[in-house]
C-alpha cells in the first residue's frame, strides 16, 4: 500500500514567525500533502474544525493526534562537534587546555572505521530524542566520519571534516596536501552537504584555507570555522599570524579569514563573542553569520567555557545573521531546549530584557534554518514547507496563555537532564523517526 495523499495532524501548536512574535494556536491542524518529488509539504496551517472540514473526506488520507504534546518546528543547531560526544562533560577550565587535554586525544579515535560507524550510529538517534533536525556539524580529521554522519543523520546537515595541518598534535594532523585532496573529494561529492571546515586559524596553514575556500565556492559547499571565542585564543591566533608572511600587518582574528577568502554568505562562525566594530563590519558586509553557544560560553560552574556572553543586540544592530547552537561537547548538552534555556538566563542575568523565549525558539528553529539556506523550505509552519516538526511535552495549560508564558514552561521547568527528555516524538518528512518509550 502506497502513502497516502494527505496527512492530517491535530493538536495544539507553536509556529516561531520572528524575534517578537510565535503563534500558539489550541485545537490546531496542520495537513500535509504528498508531493511530486514524494515530498510532504504543509498545504493548510489553522483550525482542527476547517482542516476537518476541507480535508476530512479525503479518500487517501491518515490523521494523527497528539492530545498529551505540542506540535513545534524541528530544532536547526548550527555549530556542533558530533565527535565530541564523550569529552562534553571534562573539565574545562581552559578552551586551550580542554582541546589538547580531552577533545584531540577522543577525536583521534576516529580513525578506526568502525568505530566511527557505530558512533554515528547511536549519535543520529540522539539528535532524533531531542528533536534537531538540522544543522552545520563538524566530524573529526578523518574523511569517513563526515561519510558516516552524512548516512545516518536524518534531516538536513551540512558536515565537514576539521582541517588539522599545522599547530596540532602529530596523532591528528594531516598535511596540506592531503588536507586539501579531502576537500576536494568530498566537496565535490556532498555538495551543499559539505562544509569547508578550518578547525580554526592557528590549526590551518593560510594556503590551505585559500584554496579551500575555490573548491567551497565552487562546488557550493558551506564554510564554516571558530571565531573570537576567548581573548587568549585571539592573542595566540595573532601571535602566530603576524609570523607568517603577507599576515604581519593583520589588525583582527576575522581579517585573517577574510584574507583567506572565508568570508561568504554560506559562511557560518562559530561564538563570535569578542569582535571590534570593525570585524562586525566585516561580517555583515560579506553576509557571513555566527552561531551562538550560551551553553558553551556559559560560566565553568554551569559546565560551559567561561568564555563569555555574545552580545546579539550589537550584533544586530551591525546588521550580522545569527542563531543559536549547542556545540556539543564544548556545549556540555544536545538539546536545543537547554540552549535556550541558557540564552535567555544568561541575557536576563544582565537585564537584557529583548531576551525572550521566544526570540530563543526563533533563533533555534528559523533563524537557523535560514542560515543554512533552508528558509523558504524549513523552519517553522508555513505552506509549502517540508512537513517536519516535534512533540514536546504538553505543560499545564491556562485560559488565556500566550506563547511566551508557553515556552516558559516547556523551558524553565525541570532539570537540564529533563530537559533533553522533553521530546515525545520527531517526524520527518511526515513520517515519524523517533518515538519516546
Amino acid at each position: 500500500m502506497g502513502k497516502p495523499q494527505f496527512k492530517i495532524f491535530l493538536g495544539d501548536y507553536l509556529n516561531p514567525l520572528n524575534d517578537k512574535s510565535c503563534q500558539w494556536v489550541r485545537q490546531g491542524a496542520l495537513v500535509a500533502k504528498l508531493s511530486s518529488n514524494n515530498e510532504y509539504k504543509w498545504c493548510f496551517i489553522g483550525k482542527e474544525r476547517e482542516a476537518l472540514a476541507k480535508y476530512g473526506q479525503k479518500r487517501s488520507l491518515e490523521v494523527c493526534e497528539f492530545p498529551g504534546g505540542i506540535i513545534a518546528p524541528g530544532f536547526y543547531d548550527t555549530h556542533f562537534h558530533w565527535v565530541q560526544e564523550d569529552v562534553r562533560t571534562m573539565p574545562k577550565d581552559s578552551l586551550l587546555t580542554w582541546l589538547s587535554k580531552y577533545t584531540w586525544p577522543h577525536e583521534a579515535k576516529y580513525k578506526d572505521k568502525t568505530y566511527s560507524k557505530n558512533k554515528a550510529k547511536v549519535f543520529s538517534k540522539k539528535l532524533l530524542e531531542v528533536g534537531t533536525l538540522g544543522g552545520a556539524c563538524y566530524a573529526s580529521i578523518h574523511g569517513h566520519s563526515v561519510d558516516h554522519a552524512l548516512k545516518e543523520f536524518i534531516g538536513d546537515y551540512t558536515i565537514g571534516n576539521v582541517l588539522m595541518t599545522m599547530n596540532s598534535p602529530p596523532y591528528l594532523s594531516q598535511t596540506p596536501k592531503q588536507a586539501l585532496s579531502l576537500v576536494k573529494n568530498r566537496s565535490e561529492k556532498y555538495l551543499e552537504n559539505y562544509a569547508l571546515t578550518p578547525r580554526f586559524a592557528p590549526t590551518t596553514h593560510p594556503h590551505v584555507m585559500a584554496e579551500g575556500s575555490k573548491l567551497a565556492k565552487k562546488n557550493k559547499n558551506f564554510i564554516q570555522t571558530h571565531l573570537s571565542e576567548t581573548p587568549n585564543e585571539i592573542e595566540y591566533v595573532l601571535g602566530i599570524y603576524r609570523g607568517i608572511k603577507g599576515f604581519e600587518k593583520i589588525k583582527s582574528y576575522t581579517e585573517i579569514y577574510k584574507k583567506c577568502g572565508l568570508l561568504s554568505s554560506k559562511t557560518i562562525m562559530g561564538h563570535g563573542i569578542h569582535l571590534s566594530s570593525e570585524e562586525l563590519a566585516m561580517l555583515a558586509k560579506s553576509k557571513t553569520a555566527v552561531a551562538h553557544c550560551p551553553t558553551s560560553n556559559a560560566p565553568v560552574k554551569e559546565l560551559g567555557l567561561g568564555s563569555g556572553l555574545f552580545d546579539f543586540k550589537r550584533a544586530e544592530k551591525a546588521g550580522v545573521r545569527w542563531s543559536l547552537a549547542s556545540d556539543i561537547g564544548g556545549g556540555p548538552f544536545l538539546s536545543m531546549l537547554d540552549v535556550m534555556r541558557s540564552f535567555y538566563k544568561q541575557n536576563q542575568k544582565k537585564k537584557i530584557k529583548e531576551a525572550t523565549y521566544i526570540k530563543a525558539f526563533y533563533r533555534a528553529t528559523q533563524a537557523g534554518a535560514e542560515l543554512l539556506g533552508l528558509a523558504k523550505k524549513r523552519g517553522n509552519f508555513q505552506k509549502s514547507k517540508m512537513a517536519s516538526f516535534i512533540i514536546l511535552e504538553k505543560p499545564k495549560l491556562r485560559e488565556g496563555d500566550k506563547a511566551e508564558e508557553i515556552l516558559k514552561r516547556i523551558i524553565h521547568r525541570g532539570s537540564r537532564e529533563q530537559l533533553s527528555q522533553k521530546v515525545l516524538q520527531t517526524y520527518y518528512n511526515g513520517e515519524s523517526v523517533y518515538q519516546k518509550n
